[in-house]
Order: C-alpha cells, then sequence, then structure tokens
C-alpha cells in the first residue's frame, strides 16, 4: 500500500473507510473524535450528524431539521460539541447524545456585512456576530474563538458561558487582521489563536486578545487546523492537499489526495490517524493510518 509524508509523519490510506447506513451520502462534512475515538460527522445531508466507530462503522445519527448547513466543528474534554449552522448565522452547543446546550446569535439574521454571496471578493465591512460562521475553537480556558468567515471577515471570542467579548478583523488581501474567508480557527496551548485565511493563501497567528504575532505564507488556500500534543500542525488545503507543519511554521510533510487537491477539513485521534474531508461528491472522508 503506497503511503504519503516522511518520518514519523508517514501514513498510509485506509480503503474504503466508513460505512453508511445504505442510501446515504455526506454532503460537505466537518470532523471530530470524541474521547473513546467515535468519529462524529458534521455534514449537509438529510442526517447531519452522524457517528461512526473508529473502523468506519455506522453508530447513530440526530441533528435533521435543526443542522441544516455544516461548516467546521469542535469537541470539548466533555465530549460536547460545537457546530456553526452557516447559512443560518448561528453556533450551537450539543452534548454528544444530540441535547441542545447553548445557542450563540439570531437563527436566520445575518449581521449588516454587505455580503452578497460572491466569494471571490472580500465582504464590504466587518460587523459584529454572526454572518456564514465557519468554524469554533476552545482555549484552555474554555473561551470560544469562532471565524465567521464566509459573510464577514472577524475572529469573535465569547465566553465559556456564551456572553460575546470582543471581535477582531477587517475585509481586505495584505496586512495583519485583514481576512478574505477567515475559514477555520484553532487555539494552541499557549493561547495563541491560528486563523486559516484562506482566500489570502495564508495562516495568521493572534494573541488570544487579537494582537497579530505572524504569519505563515506558502499554502494554497489553507483551510483548518489541527494541533496535537507534541505541538504538530496538520493544514488541509483547498488547492493542495495536507500539509504538517512544527509549531514554528517548519513544513515537515506535505502530500496530495488519492484525487488531487480538495482537503477541507482535518482531524486527529487518539492514535494519531488523520480524519479528512475531501471536497469532492461521492467519497468525502478519507482516513489516513499513522505508520511512521
Amino acid at each position: 500500500m503506497a503511503t504519503v509524508g516522511t518520518g514519523k509523519y508517514t501514513y498510509e490510506l485506509v480503503e474504503g473507510w466508513g460505512k453508511l447506513p445504505e442510501g446515504w451520502t455526506l454532503g460537505q462534512t466537518a470532523i471530530v473524535t470524541d474521547s473513546q475515538d467515535r468519529v462524529y460527522l458534521f455534514n449537509r445531508s438529510l442526517h447531519p450528524l452522524i457517528v461512526l466507530d473508529r473502523e468506519g462503522n455506522y453508530l447513530n445519527s440526530w441533528g435533521g431539521g435543526v443542522l441544516t448547513d455544516a461548516h467546521g466543528m469542535f469537541i470539548d474534554a466533555d465530549d460536547n460539541l460545537y457546530l456553526p449552522v452557516k447559512n443560518n448565522h448561528v453556533v450551537l452547543k450539543f452534548t454528544s447524545r444530540g441535547d441542545l446546550l447553548l445557542t450563540m446569535g439570531t437563527r436566520d439574521e445575518p449581521s449588516d456585512t454587505g455580503y452578497t454571496g460572491d466569494n471571490r471578493e472580500p465582504v464590504e465591512r466587518a460587523a459584529g456576530p454572526f454572518n456564514s460562521p465557519s468554524d469554533i475553537a476552545l482555549s484552555p480556558a474554555g473561551d470560544m474563538y469562532i471565524s465567521d468567515g464566509y459573510g464577514n471577515a472577524r475572529v469573535h471570542k465569547f465566553s465559556a458561558s456564551g456572553n460575546h467579548l470582543f471581535s477582531w478583523g477587517t475585509p481586505g488581501k495584505h496586512l495583519p487582521g485583514e481576512f478574505h474567508i477567515p475559514h477555520g480557527v484553532w487555539v494552541h496551548k499557549d493561547g495563541r489563536v491560528f486563523v486559516a485565511d484562506r482566500e489570502n493563501n495564508r495562516v495568521q497567528i493572534f494573541t488570544g486578545e487579537g494582537v497579530f504575532l505572524t504569519q505563515w505564507t506558502g499554502f494554497a488556500r489553507p483551510c483548518d487546523f489541527f494541533i496535537d500534543e507534541d505541538d504538530i500542525v496538520f493544514v488541509p488545503e483547498l488547492d493542495a492537499f495536507m500539509s504538517i507543519m512544527t509549531i514554528d511554521g517548519e513544513r515537515l510533510a506535505r502530500w496530495s489526495g488519492p484525487t488531487g487537491a480538495g482537503a477541507h477539513a482535518v482531524w486527529v485521534d487518539s492514535h494519531g490517524d488523520i480524519y479528512v474531508n475531501q471536497n469532492l461528491e461521492g467519497q468525502r472522508i478519507l482516513k489516513y493510518r499513522r505508520v511512521g
């Protein structure tokens, strides 16, 4: 079997991973794994939250009629799920069984940014939460950082109880703190906030208070992050596939997917195996088993 990556970060593709009930298909998908390595797929389909075991066997599903437009996902140490519902302009917190715990934003009431639905151009102006939120991550203290990515150009910080604390970011293509589709967000254990500034082909890194620290360039539309306990950063790229970086921005590995480009979301389980959503109808989820 062909392998990808290099050295300690070498992987092999698990062919045919993921077994859904007959007739089910996945739409665009976000991925997390819980404390038991169960795999949660938040996707745009009639079955929006699907749970599989580590081997890819179907366990259960929920969320129909409520989780209507999946984009991004996070899971906390208690296995609670955080789900941006993009086109409804809300971010929801659920238990892993599907019990709603918290709603942020007002459903179907986007903030006023002048967004027309054209992703090729930055929004006219930044605004408050939310206009098509794209991702969410938690800090070690439990604060929530939400990238408001498609119809806005901001990152919003919320308290653990769901109170909006502050926001930062403006539309733009070049300067620090300017965003054109802030698509993914991750908070490192040291509090730094990583933002995938997708259409600007860069990763911007900020303090937890939104102060710009540095940026990484050389990406092909970066979409998402996972940072593991060894401070290794996994970055899926829509116009490439997967990059693995050190926490200081050194690229350790990069590879193309089985159909070339199209990586959109990533998660890594407790065994070091990688789950990738690719932007391809009929084969949305790939699993790479770590062999390095």
